[in-house]
C-alpha cells in the first residue's frame, strides 16, 4: 500500500509546484507593467485571435481539398501560436542586452539555413518562390526570422558606431554590405515580396538613425532603377506587373483573377459583411484565401467596418511602439523597436494595399492574421523582444535613483 501511494503524492507535489512556479512567472511577467506594455501585449494578443479566427473560416475549404480534414490549416496555425506565445514570453522575460549577444549566432544560423534552402535539394518552391526548407519534418520559411535578426543586427551596428554616423566609409556602406548579404539569399529564392519588405523597413530604419540627405537621395533613385528591373527579370512576375498596370486589357493567363475576386470579395461583404463563416469566394475563387488575400475574406465576412477595424488595430499597435522607443534611451533599444515598428507596419500595408489592388501581387502576408507558421512565430518572436525593451524601460523609470534624477 505504501509504495503505491508514494509516486501518486510525489506526483501531486510536483504538479503543485509547477503551477506555483507558473503562477510566479505571470505574476511577475504582468504585475505592475506599464501602460504601454499592456496596451501592446494586449492588441497582440487579440490580433492572434483574430487571425486564429480567419484562418479557421478561409482555410477549411483548401483543407478539405488538400487533406480531406477542414482543420488541418487551423491545427497547424493554433500550434504555431502557442509555441509563439511561449517564445514571446521567454524572449520578454530575457534582459535586452541578451539580444545583443544572440543575434551574431541567430543571425549567421539564419543565413546558413537560406543557403541550404535556396541552393540544396532541402529546400522546396511553393508558387515559384523557393524560400521553404524541410528540417525534421517541418516546413520552415527561414527569410521571416532573417527579418528580425536584421533589424537587432542593424541596431546593434549603429550602436557601436553611432559617434561615426557622419561618415559613410564606416557606417553606411557596412551598413548597405551587411543588408545586402541578409537580402541576397532571399532574393535568389525569387521571394521579391520579402525583399521589398526588408529593404523598406531597413531604408526607414537607417533614415531614422540620421541617414545623410544625399545617400537618401540616392538610394531612392537606385530603388527607382532596381525595382523595375527586378520586377521585370522573370515571366511571371512581368505578366503580373503588366496586368496589374492594364486591369481592362484581355488576360489569358488569368493574372488579375486573384486580384479581382478580392475586390469581388469586398463588394460582396458591403459595410457589416456576410456574416462570419459565410464567404463565398473563398470556394476557390480566391486562390491563397487564407494566406496572402485573407484580408479578403475578412472584408467579405465582417464587411467595411470589420476592415477598417483591423487597420485601425495595426495603427495602434504602431503608435503603441512608438511610444515605446520614446521612452528608450538607449539607442541599440530604439531602433530595434522602431525596426519592428515600421516591418510589421510596412508588410500591413503592402498586404492590404495589395488585396485592394493599390500594388500588384507581391506574396506578402498579413502580419499575425495570415496562416503561416514561420511568419506568426517570427512576428511573435520580434514582439516578445519588444516587450523585453519596454520591461527595461518600466523598470528604469521606477528604480529611486531614476525617479530622483527627474
Amino acid at each position: 500500500m505504501a509504495k503505491t501511494k508514494a509516486p501518486k503524492r510525489q506526483a501531486k507535489v510536483s504538479t503543485q509546484a509547477v503551477a506555483e512556479a507558473a503562477n510566479r512567472f505571470f505574476q511577475g511577467f504582468f504585475k505592475a507593467q506599464s501602460r504601454e506594455f499592456n496596451w501592446l501585449i494586449a492588441i497582440v494578443i487579440f490580433l492572434v485571435g483574430v487571425g486564429l479566427l480567419m484562418v479557421l473560416s478561409a482555410s477549411f475549404v483548401d483543407a478539405l481539398k488538400s487533406s480531406n480534414n477542414a482543420f488541418a490549416i487551423f491545427n497547424k496555425q493554433l500550434i504555431t501560436a502557442v509555441l509563439g506565445a511561449f517564445a514571446l514570453f521567454v524572449l520578454a522575460s530575457m534582459p535586452p542586452e541578451a539580444f545583443r549577444r544572440l543575434v551574431i549566432p541567430a543571425s549567421g544560423i539564419a543565413l546558413l539555413v537560406q543557403v541550404l534552402t535556396v541552393f540544396t535539394p532541402l529546400g522546396t518552391s511553393v508558387n515559384g518562390n523557393r524560400n521553404w526548407i524541410n528540417l525534421f519534418g517541418f516546413t520552415i520559411q527561414p527569410s521571416e526570422f532573417l527579418k528580425l535578426f536584421l533589424i537587432v543586427y542593424t541596431a546593434n551596428f549603429i550602436q557601436e558606431r553611432q559617434a561615426e554616423l557622419h561618415d559613410p566609409k564606416r557606417v553606411w556602406f557596412p551598413l548597405v554590405a551587411i543588408a545586402i548579404v541578409f537580402m541576397a539569399p532571399v532574393l535568389f529564392g525569387g521571394d521579391v515580396g520579402t525583399v521589398i519588405v526588408m529593404a523598406a523597413f531597413t531604408f526607414g530604419l537607417w533614415s531614422f538613425a540620421g541617414l545623410p540627405r544625399r545617400l537618401v537621395n540616392a538610394f531612392i533613385v537606385l530603388a527607382l532603377v532596381a525595382i523595375p528591373v527586378i520586377f521585370f527579370s522573370n515571366g511571371s512576375r512581368r505578366g503580373r506587373i503588366l496586368a496589374w498596370l492594364n486591369p481592362t486589357a484581355a488576360d489569358p493567363n488569368d493574372y488579375n483573377w486573384q486580384a479581382t475576386h478580392g475586390i469581388w470579395a469586398f463588394a460582396a461583404g458591403g459595410l457589416g459583411g456576410v456574416g462570419l463563416g459565410q464567404s463565398k469566394l473563398k470556394w476557390s475563387w480566391i486562390p491563397e484565401a487564407e494566406n496572402d488575400f485573407i484580408f479578403a475574406i475578412i472584408g467579405e465576412e465582417l464587411g467595411l467596418i470589420g476592415a477598417i477595424t483591423l487597420i485601425v488595430l495595426f495603427v495602434a499597435l504602431a503608435f503603441v511602439m512608438i511610444r515605446i522607443a520614446m521612452r528608450t534611451n538607449d539607442i541599440f533599444k530604439r531602433m530595434i523597436v522602431l525596426g519592428v515598428m515600421l516591418w510589421i507596419s510596412l508588410q500591413a500595408f503592402i498586404n492590404i494595399a495589395v488585396v485592394l489592388t493599390l500594388l500588384p501581387v507581391l506574396g506578402v502576408p498579413l502580419p499575425l492574421i495570415s496562416a503561416g507558421g514561420s511568419s506568426l512565430l517570427a512576428t511573435l518572436m520580434a514582439f516578445g523582444v519588444v516587450l523585453s525593451i519596454e520591461r527595461e524601460n518600466h523598470r528604469l523609470s521606477t528604480t529611486p535613483s531614476r525617479r530622483a534624477g527627474r
